[in-house]
C-alpha cells in the first residue's frame, strides 16, 4: 500500500512538528474526495478504467474516496437522472471536494450553477461530448453550449492529456492555469512475444462510430491476400445499430473467417500477450488508454493521427494515418506484415516506450494536487 505522496519537486512543502516533510494529503485538512460517475463503474472502457484505476490509487494514497454513482443516461439524461444528480449533490456537505466525471458534468451546467460556490467541483473531461462521432448538428451543439458553461463553473479541470488541455483551453476558453494534466497511468508488464502464425491484429474498442472499426474493416479488406487474423475486443452494446452495420460489413467483405467480434473481456492483459500488432483508427482520442496498455506489452501501433494519439505514440513505436483513410491504414498494416526489419524496429520502439509511461501513483499526484490547490487561498 502507497502511505503517502511526495510533494512534487521543487515545491516547498509544510514541515511536521517531527521535522518530517508534509505530504500533500496531510495539508488537506479533511483530505475526502467525493467522485461522482454516471452508470456502472465496472463498465469496460477507458474512461471507466481510468476511474477505477484512479479512485484505488487515492485511497490508497490516503484520500478518503466517497463513489457517488448517477444514472447511466448520461450524457444525455432525461429529467429523472438529472433531477437524481440534483439531489446527490445537494447531500453533499457544503465545501466538499467533488469531482465529477465529465460524462455527466457536460450535461450538469444548470447543476453546477445551483453548487459551485458552495462545493469544490473539480470536473474530470476525458473528451468533449461534442466531439463524439455521429451527433447531429443540433446536439451537437447543444453539448458544447452545456460543457462549456459546466467547465468554467468548475473551480479547476482534469484532463487525460496535453492534446485535450490544448482544444479546453482554445475552444472552450478554460484558463490554463485551471487545467491540470493527469495521463493515466500503466502497470508494467511482459512484452508480448509476437510469434502470431498467422500474426494477430488486436483492436481493443467499444463498437461505436468514433472508433472507426469500419475503416479498418475496408483496410483489411484490401489486404486481403496477406496472412493475418484480426481481433475486435469491445462491447457492442452502446451503439446496436451501429454494431450490426459493421458485422454486415465484415460478412460483405468476406472476412468473417478472419476477423473475430469478442465483445466486452474481462481478461484484457491476455488479449494483449497473445498480439502482434496493436491497430485502433479512432477519428478522435482524449487520450486512448488502450494505445499506452499496448505499449506497455511492446506492441507496435497503427493507429491514426488525432487528438492525444501522436503524444502517446511516439514515431518510433508505431505508424500513424490520416484519420478516414483506410489506403493509408491498409498501407501501414502491409508494412508491418511483409517488412520484419520495419516491424521489428517499432517494436523496439513500442519496449522503450513502456519503460517511460507513467503509473497510477503519479496520476493520483496530479489529482491530490488539485485537491490541495482548490481548498488553499493561491497568492
Amino acid at each position: 500500500m502507497i502511505n503517502s505522496i511526495p510533494v512534487p519537486v521543487g515545491t516547498p512543502a509544510p514541515i511536521t512538528s517531527n521535522g518530517r516533510s508534509m505530504t500533500w494529503t496531510e495539508q488537506i485538512l479533511k483530505p475526502d474526495l467525493y467522485f461522482v460517475i454516471p452508470g456502472d463503474l465496472q463498465t469496460l472502457t477507458g474512461g471507466y478504467a481510468y476511474d477505477r484505476a484512479l479512485m484505488q490509487a487515492l485511497a490508497e494514497a490516503g484520500v478518503n474516496v466517497h463513489h457517488i454513482a448517477l444514472s447511466a443516461r448520461f450524457p444525455m439524461p432525461d429529467t429523472a437522472a438529472l433531477a437524481d444528480a440534483a439531489a446527490q449533490l445537494a447531500n453533499i456537505p457544503d465545501h466538499a471536494i467533488v469531482m465529477i466525471d465529465g460524462l455527466a458534468y457536460g450535461t450538469m451546467d444548470d447543476i453546477a450553477s445551483q453548487e459551485h460556490r458552495r462545493l469544490n467541483i473539480i470536473a474530470l473531461c476525458h473528451h468533449p461530448l461534442a466531439l463524439e462521432s455521429g451527433l447531429d448538428a443540433e446536439t451537437e451543439r447543444r453539448l458544447f453550449d452545456s460543457e462549456h458553461r459546466a467547465l468554467n463553473l468548475a473551480c479547476a479541470v482534469v484532463v487525460t492529456s496535453h492534446a485535450t488541455a490544448s482544444l479546453l483551453e482554445e475552444r472552450f476558453g478554460i484558463a490554463r492555469a485551471q487545467l491540470t494534466v493527469a495521463l493515466p497511468g500503466t502497470q508494467k508488464q511482459v512484452f508480448a512475444r509476437c510469434q502470431g502464425d498467422p500474426p494477430c491484429l488486436l483492436t481493443v474498442a467499444t463498437l461505436t462510430r468514433r472508433k472507426a472499426h469500419d475503416v479498418l474493416i475496408t483496410a483489411l479488406a484490401r489486404i486481403k491476400q496477406l496472412s493475418w487474423r484480426a481481433r475486435f475486443v469491445g462491447g457492442d452494446h452502446f451503439d446496436p445499430a451501429w454494431s450490426a452495420a459493421l458485422r454486415a460489413q465484415v460478412c460483405e467483405q468476406r472476412l468473417d473467417d478472419r476477423i473475430h467480434f469478442t465483445g466486452s473481456v474481462s481478461d484484457l492483459d491476455a488479449e494483449y500477450s497473445a498480439a502482434d500488432i496493436f491497430v485502433l483508427p479512432s477519428r478522435f482520442e482524449g487520450y486512448g488508454m488502450v494505445f499506452a496498455e499496448a505499449l506497455s506489452f511492446g506492441l507496435p501501433v497503427v493507429a491514426a493521427r488525432v487528438g492525444a494519439v501522436p503524444d502517446v505514440v511516439p514515431a518510433n513505436a508505431g505508424i500513424l494515418v490520416p484519420a478516414d483513410d483506410a489506403v493509408e491504414l491498409a498501407d501501414a498494416l502491409q508494412r508491418l506484415l511483409t517488412d520484419p526489419d520495419k516491424y521489428q524496429a517499432l517494436q523496439r520502439g513500442a519496449r522503450a516506450a513502456a519503460t517511460t509511461l507513467p503509473d497510477w501513483r503519479d496520476t493520483a499526484t496530479q489529482v491530490i494536487q488539485v485537491m490541495h490547490n482548490v481548498v488553499t487561498p493561491q497568492q
